[in-house]
């Protein structure tokens, strides 16, 4: 993926809200494109960028610095054209109150995260509309926060990893789908879509963002908390006849929980899970906050489908038995509460 320079007079100001992996790489490639990107980031990863720049590598080759500017707090930054929330999910209800600064009255909130997010059933004509998934939003913090009317939803696709404070290192894919959480078309969401693809970001404006949200839902339902469970690459997991028959359990019981709740699936678990062992060997995001000691999002990517199937009645055995095993094993490692 390459990146194509801004044209003259069409340089935004966009704020990225978490200087993780997928922060870092959406971050180098709209600078890469002429943009000016801000990095909200703390501890060593704000000095690291402050001290060293962002340094971003792609395709094996040495990592390249990025000049980005990086702030510890939303009022240093100002109000922004465009936010890009890339945070763990468990760390938006605490920072949500405080973005206030970044946003002007017509500021878009693309939200990049994994799991199921806070807006997901707020949009109105939906299946079980209005429902509040207080596995991802307790109190329903971030919804006070962040109107719907802000929301754009996304999902990427792209496997990164940050070797060091302040480094990213990308390794295979990087699509992006954005889109209306109530679905259909809109200005803004086809101006943005091109804006993250000319900057080599693999970006398209998508009709039915809450059905890519779910399909991208079917490969991190499985292989996030199964990788905290066996501290192994997805390919190593797929290969095991007994723990790709688990898979292809879980994988079953989320199409059917999303087609029961009015979502567009087109594909199966056979299908999804040779999609991912085409990758090659994957660390999930899970595995590596293992390793790193971070905290880890189970409830956003596991308990809000439960959460989602408890209040319609439908039953998924195999996701809560995987689940309770991984609360059990972060709990266990300090990473979860």
């Amino acid at each position: 993926m390459t990146s194509t320079p801004t044209p003259a007079g069409t340089r935004h100001r966009i704020g990225i809200v978490g200087a993780g992996a997928i922060g870092g790489h959406v971050a180098a490639r709209l600078s890469a494109a002429g943009h000016d990107v801000t990095l909200l980031a703390r501890g060593a990863t704000l000095q690291a960028l402050r001290t060293s720049g962002l340094r971003y590598a792609t395709g094996g080759q040495a990592p390249v610095r990025h000049e980005v500017r990086a702030e510890s707090s939303p009022a240093a930054i100002g109000a922004q054209d465009l936010v890009i929330l890339t945070l763990k999910s468990q760390a938006i209800p605490a920072v949500a109150p405080t973005l206030a600064p970044l946003l002007a009255d017509s500021t878009p909130v693309l939200t990049l995260n994994n799991g199921l997010p806070w807006w997901y059933f707020l949009v109105p004509g939906v299946p079980q509309s209005g429902l509040r998934l207080a596995s991802v939003d307790p109190g329903g913090v971030t919804e006070s926060a962040i109107g719907l009317s802000r929301v754009l939803g996304g999902t990427i696709m792209a496997s990164c990893h940050c070797p060091e404070p302040g480094v990213v290192a990308h390794g295979a894919g990087g699509r992006i789908a954005l889109g209306e959480p109530a679905g259909g078309t809109s200005e803004r969401a086809t101006h943005w879509a091109g804006v993250l693809a000319r900057a080599g970001l693999g970006a398209v404006a998508s009709p039915q963002v809450r059905s890519d949200l779910w399909l991208k839902l079917l490969g991190n339902v499985c292989s996030n908390p199964l990788s905290l469970l066996t501290g192994v690459t997805t390919d190593r997991m797929l290969d095991d006849a007994g723990v790709r028959a688990l898979f292809a359990s879980m994988m079953d019981e989320c199409i059917a929980l999303g087609r029961r709740l009015g979502l567009t699936i087109e594909t199966d678990a056979a299908q999804r899970m040779a999609q991912t062992r085409q990758l090659g060997a994957i660390r999930s995001s899970m595995l590596q906050d293992l390793e790193g000691g971070r905290s880890v999002e189970l409830d956003a990517i596991l308990g809000a489908p439960i959460e989602c199937a408890l209040a319609i009645g439908h039953g998924v055995p195999r996701l809560q038995d995987v689940y309770a095993l991984a609360r059990l094993r972060a709990a266990g490692a300090g990473l979860y509460p």
